[in-house]
């Protein structure tokens, strides 16, 4: 049997993904990084990592992979990341009652707010 354990991203400047991830999920470094890796792992109890490694790739504009962040105050979630440095995506694929929001790191890489309240 697996499961996930790491998910991993690109970034060109690793600390500053570190620093934003860090704060987006409370979550801390399992050992010290350096420039090009770190895996972040949460501050309390188990649960997925977040790995991030230095890329010069770019970022795709339609991931293949992204993160899914589940919140029941999705709009409130959503300036909070905005906050810590995330930014709105023009997002054209939108269903027409979505339940998500579109946004992307510092570093460009696309993650998604699911609002758990949506249709409840």
């Amino acid at each position: 049997m697996v499961h996930i354990g790491t998910v991993v991203m690109g970034a060109t400047d690793v600390q500053r993904a570190a620093a934003f991830w860090k704060a987006a999920l409370t979550y801390t470094e399992r050992e010290p990084g350096t420039d090009d890796w770190v895996v972040l792992v949460p501050v309390e109890g188990p649960g997925v990592g977040v790995a991030l490694g230095r890329s010069t790739s770019p970022v795709q504009e339609v991931p293949r992979v992204h993160l899914d962040l589940y919140s029941d105050e999705q709009e409130a979630e959503v300036e909070r990341l905005i906050g810590l440095g995330a930014e709105r995506v023009a997002w054209e694929l939108y269903p027409p009652d979505p339940d998500f929001v579109v946004l992307a790191d510092p570093e460009g890489n696309r993650f998604c707010v699911i609002d758990t309240t949506h249709n409840a």
